[in-house]
């Protein structure tokens, strides 16, 4: 069935969000083998351990923008990138391996309580940068949340669980960052199909798409 948008109200991306997409990538992604995490995720080029590291970068980097007392006048945090291999990520920080997938998903959820403690304490009205435009608070909040579902659905397919994303937490992020897509057979399909990950015969699979990180007064 298809919709004909998405809610008119808008609804705020908060820390609790933020909190909540990594509780459920953690119960998601626990207890798996740790052979399983050399698998590649999904259809992504990097394995599931690479691919939950890049979550990890993404949530500590976007916390990271919102420390600087002005993080608009601050293009990056020039924090030296490497990569584990040529074709694996580029982060700016690593999981010791010896603490295997369980302290790799404490990593992330260290990140991602960062990150939710930083936007809920910042003026909702700062700006920081980002690749496709300057975003507020709420903005980079939606982002991880984004990157959490998403990861967390690539890893999980390597290691052949469900990791379907929350109908309520794609709900506020599609209507956050997506305002051009329309929402079909529900939030979480149409999330993973706005990111190039599902296809159906009337949708093909996206292979160029990106989000709307400007504030909403300004979309």
């Amino acid at each position: 069935m298809t919709h004909s948008a998405h809610p008119q109200t808008q609804i705020l991306v908060r820390g609790e969000h933020v909190r909540a997409a990594v509780a459920h990538c953690v119960a998601t992604l626990s207890g798996a083998p740790a052979p399983q995490w050399h698998a590649a995720a999904g259809q992504l080029e990097w394995t599931c351990w690479e691919t939950l590291e890049h979550l990890a970068d993404d949530l500590l980097t976007y916390a990271l923008r919102f420390g600087l007392a002005h993080p608009s006048g601050v293009p990056r945090v020039p924090l030296r990138i490497s990569t584990g291999r040529p074709q694996g990520p580029a982060n700016v920080i690593f999981c010791d391996e010896t603490a295997g997938p369980e302290g790799l998903l404490t990593v992330v959820e260290a990140c991602g309580g960062l990150l939710a403690t930083v936007v809920d304490s910042t003026d909702p009205t700062v700006l920081a940068p980002h690749v496709f435009g300057a975003s507020d608070p709420e903005g980079f909040a939606a982002m991880g949340v984004v990157e959490t579902l998403v990861h967390t659905h690539d890893i999980a397919r390597g290691l052949q669980r469900d990791g379907s994303p929350p109908e309520d937490l794609s709900s506020r992020v599609l209507t956050r960052l997506f305002p051009d897509v329309p929402l079909v057979d529900g939030a979480s399909a149409t999330l993973l199909w706005a990111t190039g990950r599902l296809e159906t015969p009337a949708r093909p699979r996206r292979k160029d798409w990106r989000w709307y990180g400007a504030p909403r007064r300004h979309q």
